[in-house]
């Protein structure tokens, strides 16, 4: 009875001994910021925001050319025209603020959009690199949660070289 009882406690201490992770840590931002393609996807955003900032500018200049029209005839026109009028240039306004947060939202779909084959390009060459090293888990350390990592498990360099990226 004895016996199997060892037996039993040696075969749950050597699942447990088996059954440990080894968990690595990577910048993927530091990675994704040194990508060669990083480059073309700043530009793309940069050429995207001139487009929506010509947008804008335009409106703006209709709205402020329907502003200065409004000045000359304001004193000669009906109350109801008048009304009419300023509730036009309200419109403008608030068309001109939709467009502005608008294209705040629509600036950071178009960010998530050009980054997106740039993470994919990561993921595989994380999981490509954990696999090799005998990596079970890969944490990131973008946004500081850890108080503390060991850089014996940090695998950015092997990332970056992977990559084919000197640091």
């Amino acid at each position: 009875m004895k016996l199997k009882i060892t037996f039993f406690i040696t075969i749950f201490f050597i699942g447990l001994a088996s059954a440990q992770t080894k968990v690595g840590t990577v910048n993927s931002d530091l990675i994704i910021g040194k990508m060669p393609q990083m480059k073309s996807v700043i530009k793309r955003l940069e050429n995207y925001s001139k487009e929506l900032d010509s947008s804008f500018q335009l409106k703006a200049k209709t709205y402020q050319s329907k502003i200065e029209a409004f000045k000359k005839v304001e004193k000669t026109i009906t109350d109801n025209d008048r009304k009419t009028k300023i509730q036009e240039l309200a419109a403008i306004e608030q068309d001109m603020a939709k467009f502005r947060k608008n294209g705040s939202t629509m600036m950071q779909l178009r960010r998530d959009e050009y980054m997106r084959p740039l993470y994919r390009k990561l993921n595989e060459i994380v999981k490509e690199v954990a696999k090799a090293n005998g990596y079970s888990q890969v944490l990131t350390t973008n946004g500081n949660e850890f108080a503390y990592i060991d850089d014996r498990y940090d695998i950015t360099k092997l990332v970056l070289s992977k990559l084919g990226i000197k640091e």
